[in-house]
């Protein structure tokens, strides 16, 4: 007597990241595992799957999914539902099905994985030494998708057509490049081709071309070189006159240069490397990290050894770091390999504007930089510069979340209506909010330049296109000059509410939200510039809030900033501004090396609008009392980049036992002055926190010729100490035990870490950022929180 074999038939619907990963692939092998027979699409809500077979082998099928994905894949959901058997016969892949519903994820551009570099290395295998090897597993993504479903028509590679051999691999099943959409060899694939700065062709094929690439580095000559999402310039980082010919060209005097290193052995000789470090080195994201420089003697990990003198002194200019990432496409690595084995790969773009992508664009926008250019014919559909992060306080935190990274969503721990949130002025990046998946963009940049401004608006139609969502809420800063806030202004009347949020309102909520925080919190949100409810100028401040409301309980002093937004740029100001706030007119007669540097008809001038209130609005910003530090120890009177002044004055610390714990170290004074304020239903503590006497006291050491790192060493402990103890008198009048820290001000390690041990040893959990910056990149994630928080379902259509 025969026993009947039971067949079920599935159907499964898989969200996240699994389209141009490798995943059809995956259940392709999966189903022949457990004798499953059906078929896959994608779709554009993700993967489709017809599943049929034994009750258990079902069970593993969907068991498997969850637990052994493809390596870049993200599974986020899985609808079953039982449907009637259909008797297939085997297990296909299918084409895909279009839809006007849209719920898939992208995947980031990836680096070469381990398999195709072998190939690409192996002088026997046919795509030896092609720039272009890429697999299911690795490659571009983001960049080269014009809309979903995720498959080549819809590509930057719609234009090359597979030969035989290429063609076989992506029909077969059992191929690592099994649908891998942007399959190619040197047979049907793209092509590199070098040029003059006119556009002329140099080579007579790609192997010359890359052979020629690397001759002109070696020769330290200034190459333009296209990569995945956009263009880099690139010299030898060991040749010092390359290094400050490139800093003369682009007009870069002192910002620091990003470096690739061929592996993370040649990078010994330069900087130190722990293993967390060396992990996100080696990451598939592959950011550039920043990493602690080694200096002659006693150096800030407490090692001597030699120093090597083979990198430019030039690269990172009084700056502790040096800011590095490996090779992540095949033509980076094919460079370091028959060239130099460090490279600068600094931003290829107009000084403002956003990085290149197109061959045109770039030969206009830099040949009067670039000596050569190494192009190639794959479109880049869509710009993504080279994230940057760095291990602080034992965790990864991002300063640029780019490529690498976007658009992958952060995770809520509720469900949002579908909002836009357009960022801030500066560092921009935009959200969309799907359910409980938040989508930060690429960095985009400031958009005070048109053609930045143009690629934020086409940001946002191409993110809302892919992902299928249109918002009903639209998140926007207070301040009116912003070019985001005119954008989402813009807006108004086309059946969206447009919500305005405060700026460090959104920093205290983007971490709570990033750390799935929902009750009331304490927040220390220090940074540079953002508008008040008061109408001044914020950026040191202790919030009580919630995702809904915020009460401001404590704040820097206000000072003038004297000139406004030219009091960035020139930290000088902001020197004299805390003078006169200690002294009046009459610091203008103070004997000390800042005003012996100055030009005395400048301070009068500045001390002349301050006196009347002409153009010089009150701040209580962090940063531009670093700036104003910085610039009375005689570090930085004027800069070339914003944060520029902060920044040399952290390495000066640094470099004089800073990162050693410093438990012994200066600390100046300060007053902690209590008032009450009204708030709209009573009254409570409300606490200034006054620098001043800490500044009287950098004054008189100073004169004392006191070292600016010992000084600058006091004034990070003073800071601190002054906001830990502003923020525990909080805890004490509201009983509120949890910290949030935001801001870019917490980009400083220094004031990181003793903000964090400082706020723990008073008792408080402290939450920071670990998914989005800490800085202005990631205030758009904390916008739409807050305008889901505080709109009614009226409001949201």
């Amino acid at each position: 007597m025969s026993i009947k074999k039971i067949i079920v038939s599935k159907r499964l619907e898989i969200s996240g990241v699994v389209q141009g990963v490798g995943f059809r692939p995956f259940l392709f092998g999966l189903a022949h595992t457990h004798h499953l027979t059906g078929q896959v699409s994608n779709t554009a809500k993700g993967v489709s799957v017809l599943v049929e077979g034994s009750p258990r082998g079902l069970e593993s099928f969907v068991r498997d999914i969850n637990e052994t994905p493809p390596l870049l894949a993200l599974v986020t959901g899985i609808e079953s539902q039982e449907v009637p058997v259909q008797g297939f016969s085997c297990f296909e892949i299918v084409k895909s099905r279009a839809s006007n519903f849209r719920n898939t994820l992208i995947s980031p551009d990836v680096s070469i994985c381990d398999a195709c570099l072998a190939e690409m290395q192996d002088p026997e295998d046919r795509r030896y030494e092609y720039p272009f090897i890429n697999c299911t597993n690795c490659g571009p993504r983001y960049t080269i998708i014009e809309d979903v479903p995720y498959d080549r028509p819809k590509t930057s590679m719609k234009g090359f057509i597979m030969c035989e051999d290429c063609q076989r691999e992506y029909d077969n099943p059992l191929d690592r490049r099994f649908h891998a959409q942007p399959n190619a060899c040197p047979v049907c694939g793209p092509r590199v081709f070098l040029t003059d700065p006119r556009g002329n062709r140099l080579d007579k094929d790609p192997a010359d071309a890359l052979s020629q690439a690397a001759e002109v580095l070696n020769q330290g000559k200034i190459l333009a070189v296209k990569g995945l999402g956009g263009f880099h310039l690139a010299v030898d980082a060991a040749n010092t006159s390359a290094v400050e010919r490139l800093r003369d060209k682009k007009n870069r005097p002192d910002k620091p240069f990003a470096l690739m290193a061929a592996s993370v052995s040649v990078l010994s000789d330069h900087v130190f490397v722990d293993e967390q470090e060396r992990a996100l080195l080696q990451a598939y994201h592959r950011p550039i990290v920043l990493l602690a420089k080694k200096v002659p003697g006693k150096n800030i990990k407490g090692h001597d050894f030699k120093d090597s003198g083979r990198l430019s002194p030039d690269l990172a200019p009084r700056n502790s770091c040096l800011g590095v990432m490996l090779p992540y496409a095949p033509l980076h690595y094919l460079l370091l390999e028959k060239g130099p084995d460090i490279l600068v790969m600094t931003s290829g773009n107009r000084s403002g504007e956003p990085l290149s992508i197109d061959n045109g664009d770039a030969l206009s926008a830099f040949a009067h930089i670039a000596d050569y250019f190494l192009f190639h014919d794959r479109d880049i559909y869509f710009r993504a510069d080279d994230s940057i992060a760095r291990i602080q306080a034992g965790k990864q935190r991002f300063l640029r979340r780019s490529r690498g990274y976007a658009p992958l969503p952060i995770g809520l721990d509720r469900k949002l209506p579908s909002v836009l949130a357009c960022g801030g002025g500066l560092k921009s990046t935009i959200c969309l909010t799907r359910d409980s998946n938040a989508f930060l963009s690429q960095h985009i940049g400031d958009l005070d330049n048109p053609k930045v401004y143009a690629f934020y608006t086409r940001t946002i139609d191409h993110m809302e296109k892919i992902l299928g969502i249109e918002p009903v809420l639209v998140a926007h800063d207070l301040h009116p000059g912003y070019y985001s806030t005119d954008y989402a202004r813009s807006l108004e009347g086309q059946g969206v509410t447009c919500v305005p949020v405060q700026h460090h309102h959104a920093h205290a909520v983007s971490c709570m939200g990033e750390n799935h925080i929902d009750q009331e919190v304490i927040a220390l949100t220090l940074d540079g510039t953002g508008l008040g409810t008061d109408g001044h100028i914020w950026g040191g401040e202790i919030l009580v809030c919630t995702h809904r409301k915020f009460s401001r309980r404590a704040q820097l002093s206000y000072v003038h900033m004297p000139g406004g937004d030219a009091a960035v740029m020139e930290p000088w100001r902001m020197a004299a501004a805390v003078l006169f706030k200690i002294h009046g007119p009459s610091f203008l007669d103070l004997d000390f090396p800042f005003i012996r540097s100055m030009d005395p008809k400048k301070l009068m001038f500045i001390c002349q609008m301050m006196e009347k209130n002409l153009n010089s609005p009150l701040t209580s910003s962090a940063g531009r009392l670093f700036d104003a530090v910085s610039s009375l120890v005689g570090l930085c009177h004027r800069v070339s980049y914003e944060g520029q002044a902060a920044m040399v004055l952290e390495a000066a610390a640094v470099a004089s036992g800073g990162l050693e714990g410093n438990k012994n170290g200066r600390v100046y004074s300060f007053d902690l002055i209590e008032s009450q304020k009204e708030a709209s239903s009573d009254s409570f503590p409300y606490y200034e926190i006054d620098m001043m006497p800490c500044i009287r006291e950098i004054v008189q050491d100073v004169k004392k010729d006191h070292t600016p790192g010992e000084i600058s060493n006091g004034f990070h402990n003073t800071l601190v100490k002054g906001f830990v103890a502003a923020a525990s008198r909080v805890k004490q009048d509201t009983g509120i035990k949890t910290a949030v820290l935001s801001g870019g001000v917490f980009n400083n390690t220094l004031v990181l870490n003793n903000t964090i041990s400082g706020l723990e040893n008073q008792g408080f959990t402290v939450y920071t950022h670990t998914k989005v910056p800490t800085g202005d990149g990631g205030i758009c994630l904390g916008q739409a929180l807050v305008a889901a928080a505080t709109t009614t379902p009226e409001q949201r259509g």
